[in-house]
């Protein structure tokens, strides 16, 4: 009886065991490669597997975790990322600098992976390794700097082809850090300075010409509105004095008219308004330095003329 029992107990564990053997759950975004007698049989899905124990296995491959190294029988689908140590390229003009990447790549065949490569994570990281050497190689310094877009693109381009038969698919490719030496770092400090003195000495000189030509434009606004107003105050006083000549010689005619119909038409009234000019002009004489020479004018005979008609006229009134 006891060996029964025993035997019953034993034969319940060994189906347990082999239940549990026979039934492989597949997390989600997971996946196992099952060989049968050391062949391929089937790739298992996400969700409940059924092999047979003890003749079909899972593939052990080799998987990167925290940068170590180790054997793993599931693959994961999902996107990876490979953060490469830093690593000393040459550029075309000769210059040593240091590099690291950013990998993110994805599965997309587990067959290939497993089957095509011996250890995938190794292979990328010597593949991304030499790419990036090659295509550093063939740009200057001043390139890589600048350009790491094309670069990302070119080492893209480059992976993606060549890890296809492997069934990856290299998504992107990203450069972290890019250190050249230190000496280069300081001539490139003193170059940068250079330069944003020369940017601003460039200011400086157009701010300087922008207000010389600001300056210059207001004296010469300045000047054409001075002689506009210059030009206009001329008019205005020639029109005044043309105005003022007008009205004399208006004033002087009506008094000449008086004049010719106070003396009469039989005298000329011009013998009147000259006498009136010379006895201005001797008063003039007279009110000046008495020790001076006086002189008279050469026509004195008609000014005593004028003087002596016009004493007659005031006899006849």
């Amino acid at each position: 009886m006891d060996f029964l029992a025993i035997f019953l107990i034993a034969l319940v564990l060994l189906a347990l065991v082999i239940v549990k053997k026979s039934l492989v759950i597949i997390p989600q975004s997971e996946t196992k490669i099952i060989e049968r007698l050391g062949k391929y049989y089937a790739t298992l899905k996400p969700g409940i597997n059924v092999i047979i124990p003890f003749i079909d296995r899972a593939k052990n491959i080799v998987s990167l975790t925290n940068g170590r190294y180790h054997y793993t029988n599931s693959i994961d689908l999902r996107e990876q990322v490979y953060d490469f140590d830093k690593q000393n390229v040459i550029t075309k003009d000769n210059i040593l600098m240091q590099i690291n990447a950013l990998l993110y790549f994805q599965i997309v065949d587990p067959f290939k992976a497993v089957y095509e490569i011996n250890n995938l994570p190794n292979a990328i990281e010597k593949l991304t390794q030499t790419t990036l050497r090659n295509i550093i190689g063939e740009l200057e310094l001043d390139e890589p700097l600048t350009s790491r877009d094309t670069i990302n693109s070119k080492l893209r381009a480059v992976l993606d082809d060549a890890t296809n038969k492997w069934g990856i698919k290299v998504n992107r490719v990203e450069l972290q850090d890019i250190t050249p030496p230190q000496s280069v770092l300081q001539a490139m400090e003193k170059q940068m300075q250079a330069e944003r003195n020369k940017r601003a000495t460039i200011l400086t000189s157009e701010g300087q010409k922008a207000a010389a030509i600001l300056q210059s434009e207001g004296q010469k606004t300045a000047r054409i509105n001075q002689a506009e107003a210059d030009k206009q105050t001329e008019i205005l006083r020639a029109e005044g004095d043309a105005q003022a000549r007008i009205r004399r010689a208006q004033a002087e005619a009506e008094a000449i008219e008086k004049i010719t119909v106070a003396v009469g038409k039989s005298s000329n009234p011009a013998n009147y308004l000259l006498a009136q000019k010379y006895i201005s002009m001797l008063e003039e004489v007279a009110s000046g330095d008495k020790t001076k020479t006086v002189y008279l004018p050469y026509e004195a005979t008609n000014l005593m003329g004028s003087i002596g008609g016009i004493k007659d006229l005031f006899k006849e009134s």
